[in-house]
């Protein structure tokens, strides 16, 4: 382990350990947070404070908002929305909240961090409570979400809400526009792709006159080019490789024969600039610049996230058209487009918070209401929304409007279809419902699907995926030669994948008892 991959753990520990001691110090002095609860309640209105990380446009709304005033009116709770600080690192900010007095009572965990919790005794059960103060969240997440949720605590209780997306949420994209300039058809097969990447690169699609199109592009270690593994059967997640079955067991797709082969097929595309040869250095900013800007003709991404880009590329390009990309078919391999569908942590109450459980519980249940969809989706007229011939249609976020409140993560297919209809403009809607019906026929939900970060305890290295990334880029850029997969093969094995791999079949025998 490098001193880099061990100084965050380090921290980490250091943080739990003060947490802990935090823990036993609140449990002994219950008539100092009655007393502080207490002043925390006004007019019946209880405060609960929602943490959130990588919030979009806008402030922070405050107690005199009508937005969480209304749901203030509707549950008798006040929605304290907590995020992190601009330029801060949200892991680091929600660990220093958690080691000081300063807790959310209901939070997004990220970076493995709920995992963290279970294990130190800072999560609260909440088997009991959900049926009782969240009655909706409780019957619409599927018994099977609960599961596996389940399966990530050696108690078999339920620490956290799980995220549910019953959808394939992310697919292959090209621009139709630039295939039918070309004068090519969609490719089936893997060769046919590579010749409309060359006549992406070779013929001028954007018609600016300058050679200056990506035929593909990716992001920084890799990531967010996943439609490039998935023709080889690879389970990807935003560039980071999953566990599926392969070989008749579950094994990490990173060290598949599947892998190599997408890898070498990476490595070609480089070679033949057919690949956006910054693909490596791309921060997420200059990724989505380059798409916007009408420089790449094929992606990897999220159709229901489309409109802000169509809309950029229309300037620039109005005739320009995005539509899902069926997998082209590679001779030996059968495709897929990683699908996880559910038991990714979405929200969790710390102990010490257990005298807000309720409350939190409540405001969460509102958003998993149906008979307040209209205003989760929609918010205060003026504010989130605006009225265009009868039908409400929602107002752009700016810097300087109030944040729009919401809680749920829930979507199933016929959620998708009202946010399409009711948040997509007329003109763009069709687009993107074609993109989910083509992602679809491709989507898998992989095995892996709910995975628990315990497994990987102890193996930190492993589970950021540095490794991989490390022998992904040297290879595709030319740096190593392509048998360097086997050492890398070696070395994952040996620095614990062997290990987490038995921990990862023992869970999943666990989950389908």
């Amino acid at each position: 382990m490098d001193k880099k991959g061990r100084k965050p753990w380090i921290m980490v520990t250091v943080l739990f350990f003060v947490f802990t001691v935090l823990l036993a110090a609140c449990s002994g002095n219950k008539e100092v947070n009655q007393s502080e609860n207490e002043e925390k309640v006004e007019n019946n209105i209880v405060k609960v404070k929602v943490y959130k990380s990588h919030l979009g446009k806008g402030i922070i709304p405050n107690s005199d908002d009508p937005h969480v005033q209304h749901i203030a009116e509707k549950t008798g709770v006040e929605y304290e929305l907590m995020t992190t600080p601009a330029g801060s690192d949200p892991t680091e900010q929600l660990n220093y909240m958690i080691a000081s007095e300063e807790l959310p009572d209901i939070f997004r965990p990220i970076g493995g961090i709920e995992q963290t919790l279970i294990k130190q005794g800072g999560a609260l059960a909440l088997d009991e409570l959900l049926p009782k103060y969240a009655p909706n969240v409780w019957k619409n997440i599927p018994d099977e979400a609960w599961d596996v949720v389940r399966t990530a605590s050696d108690d078999w209780k339920i620490y956290y809400i799980p995220k549910v997306f019953l959808v394939p949420e992310r697919a292959p994209l090209i621009r139709q526009d630039w295939v039918d300039e070309v004068g090519l058809d969609m490719p089936k097969t893997v060769g046919e792709y590579k010749e409309l990447l060359i006549a992406f690169r070779d013929k001028d699609p954007n018609g600016n006159g300058e050679k200056d199109e990506l035929p593909t592009s990716g992001r920084e270690y890799g990531k967010w080019m996943d439609h490039l593994f998935a023709m080889y059967g690879v389970a990807m997640w935003e560039g980071n490789p999953e566990w599926d079955i392969y070989g008749g067991k579950i094994n990490y797709a990173g060290t598949s024969e599947n892998m190599r082969a997408a890898i070498e097929f990476i490595r070609d595309l480089y070679k033949e600039k057919l690949l956006d040869n910054e693909t490596f250095l791309n921060k997420g900013e200059v990724w989505t610049a380059k798409i916007n800007n009408n420089l790449v003709g094929s992606w990897y991404h999220l159709p229901a996230n489309l409109h802000d880009r169509y809309a950029a590329m229309k300037v620039g390009a109005p005739d320009a058209y995005v539509v899902g990309m069926p997998l082209p078919k590679v001779e030996g391999f059968e495709g897929f487009v990683t699908q996880k569908s559910m038991g990714e942590a979405e929200w969790m109450i710390p102990v010490t918070s257990e005298d807000k459980a309720a409350a939190a519980l409540k405001l969460l249940d509102f958003f998993y209401n149906d008979e307040n969809e209209d205003f989760v989706r929609f918010g205060i007229e003026g504010a989130q929304h605006k009225v265009v011939n009868g039908k409400k249609v929602l107002i752009p976020a700016t810097d300087e409007t109030p944040i729009a409140l919401g809680m749920k993560n829930l979507t199933t297919e016929e959620d998708m279809e009202k946010r399409i209809e009711e948040t997509i403009p007329e003109d763009e809607q069709q687009m993107v419902k074609d993109i989910f019906v083509v992602s679809t026929k491709d989507a898998k939900r992989i095995a892996g699907d709910g995975l628990p970060a315990t497994v990987y305890d102890g193996f930190p290295d492993i589970q950021s995926h540095k490794l991989f990334q490390e022998y992904l880029t040297k290879i595709v850029i030319g740096e190593w030669p392509l048998e360097k997969f086997d050492e890398f093969v070696e070395r994952w094995k040996q620095s614990g994948g062997d290990t987490v791999t038995e921990r990862v079949q023992e869970w999943y025998d666990k989950v389908n008892e």
